[in-house]
C-alpha cells in the first residue's frame, strides 16, 4: 500500500479543493486554457530541473512510495502530476479567496471571467 503514498497525497489535494470549484463556482476548470497558460512555464522549468537533478544523482525517489512507473529521464509519473496538481489547488484557493472576499488580486473581476 505504501507505493500509493505519493498518488494518494495528490488525490487528497484534489478532493479537498474540489468543493471550491463546485460550491463557490470559481470556474478554474471551466477556464482550463487560462490555467494551462499560467502553469505551463512552471511545469517546463520544474520538470526540467527535476530531470537535471535526477541525471546528476542529486535527486531520487523511494520506489516503495511511488507506483514505479517512470517516464523518460527516470522521473516518476507522480512527480510530473505534482507539477499540475499543486498549482491547480493553489489557483483554486486563490480564486476562492477572490470570490469570497471580493479581492481583485490585481485584475478586474470581469476580466477574470474571460
Amino acid at each position: 500500500m505504501g507505493h500509493l503514498t505519493y498518488l494518494a497525497l495528490l488525490a487528497g489535494c484534489l478532493v479537498l479543493t474540489a468543493p471550491l470549484e463546485l460550491v463557490l463556482r470559481v470556474r478554474v476548470y471551466a477556464r482550463w486554457r487560462r490555467f494551462l497558460l499560467a502553469v505551463l512555464p512552471e511545469f517546463v522549468v520544474f520538470v526540467g530541473w527535476v530531470l537535471y537533478a535526477i541525471a546528476q544523482g542529486h535527486w531520487r525517489y523511494d520506489a516503495g512510495r511511488t507506483l514505479g512507473l517512470r517516464l523518460p529521464g527516470g522521473i516518476p509519473v507522480e512527480e510530473v502530476l505534482f507539477f499540475v496538481v499543486v498549482p491547480l489547488c493553489a489557483v483554486l484557493a486563490l480564486e476562492a479567496v477572490r470570490k469570497v472576499t471580493g479581492w481583485d488580486a490585481g485584475y478586474p473581476a470581469d476580466e477574470a471571467d474571460r
